[in-house]
């Protein structure tokens, strides 16, 4: 089998940070193609892996929002061809399981192997001194190529740049649809959003186009209070307890109508925080993830049952890629989404620790590789 070399950025433990070394690659298989990445999205999940929160298998490469070209498929592959422009979607839609067959593409079957990037085959594409390494998420976007399922890949249109386009692959539909579908954000409601970073600031412009009259944003770092404004944030608060009062003067006692969690780490004081934000009928969604060895939900029963309060997980937003991708992309290219404003600074591969310092130190709201090709 005839391979490639590709330079990548990989993680070989927790708390090691990412090096830079180059991979050999192989031939994409059947239903397989390989993808020539031209910018990926530095979102906050990737940095879990290297925090240790991530439970996956080691070593891995990073990234999974990426955009960039069709290089070579595999046999039988028909949703793209080779020359074609695509993002990737980190959850893939085979269109045909149980979940893609009933509206909920977000938990497609085939992306069962998220954390080990193992292909359904019991096999792995990139390789090292004999060892295998797998793409996270089965994608690898830290990597100049990576084989990559068929499913996983969206057709992508001329007129949007890359680096726009790496970000529809996770953070944009997973913010704007934690508001939208998830939370399920009605005109006139109440929203509360933690957190306003790459998925944060989706969830506050998913609130807005809904239609929420007060879209509240806590966040402890001025920077990103500041930019969330800039996408339709109504108030914005550093603290929670701020954010409760100001949520309880001008609901007239009623609180809100939602509170949806998308902070770098989701914590416990976080949720309750957030369950005393919301009233009657008020619902908490929680899309970020917690710290590997901690429990972030604890509740008395009653301060569910009486308020008649929900919590509920978001995977992707809601999100369908084949449907909500292109959507996004539409309502990008008419105004009404604003993801241009997104990108804080463009990295070089061999800058992603320096990234990554970045985005803890709060500089970021998202910061895009863009790739030497």
């Amino acid at each position: 089998m005839a391979t490639i070399t590709t330079h990548a950025a990989i993680a070989r433990g927790p708390h090691l940070g990412w090096e830079l070394t180059d991979l050999e690659l192989d031939d994409p298989k059947e239903h397989e193609v390989r993808v020539r990445f031209a910018a990926s999205g530095l979102c906050h999940s990737d940095d879990h892996i290297t925090a240790g929160d991530a439970p996956v298998r080691f070593p891995i490469v990073g990234g999974h929002e990426g955009a960039g070209i069709v290089e070579s498929i595999g046999p039988n592959v028909t949703r793209v061809k080779v020359g074609d422009r695509v993002v990737c979607s980190y959850i893939p839609a085979c269109g045909a399981c149980r979940p893609c067959s009933t509206g909920h593409q977000n938990m497609c079957v085939k992306g069962l192997n998220a954390g080990s990037g193992m292909f359904l085959d019991g096999t792995y594409r990139f390789h090292k001194d004999g060892e295998d390494f797998g793409g996270f998420c089965s994608l690898g976007t830290f990597s100049q190529y990576a084989v990559v399922s068929e499913w996983a890949v969206v057709p992508l249109a001329d007129d949007i740049p890359f680096e726009i386009a790496s970000l529809v692959g996770c953070g944009v539909p997973t913010g704007w649809g934690s508001a939208v579908y998830a939370a399920g954000v009605k005109p006139g409601e109440t929203a509360v959003i933690f957190g306003a970073g790459g998925v944060g600031s989706n969830a506050v412009q998913g609130a807005r186009y809904a239609g929420a009259k007060n879209v509240v944003v806590i966040d402890p770092v001025e920077f990103k209070r500041e930019n969330a404004m800039r996408f339709g944030a109504t108030h914005t608060f550093a603290d929670a307890a701020e954010a409760h009062d100001f949520v309880n003067a001008t609901t007239w006692g009623q609180l809100a109508d939602h509170a949806i969690l998308t902070p770098g780490v989701v914590t416990e004081e976080m949720v309750n925080q957030a369950v005393k934000l919301t009233g009657k009928g008020g619902k908490v969604t929680i899309t970020a993830v917690g710290h590997l060895a901690e429990k972030a939900v604890h509740v008395h029963a009653g301060m569910l049952i009486g308020y008649q309060r929900q919590i509920r997980g978001a995977l992707f937003g809601d999100c369908n890629p084949l449907y909500d991708i292109p959507k996004l992309l539409g309502l990008y290219r008419s105004g009404d989404l604003k993801l241009d404003e997104l990108v804080t600074r463009t990295y070089a591969l061999d800058e992603v620790n320096d990234a990554y310092r970045d985005l803890n130190d709060g500089k970021n709201i998202r910061g895009v590789v863009v790739h030497d090709i």
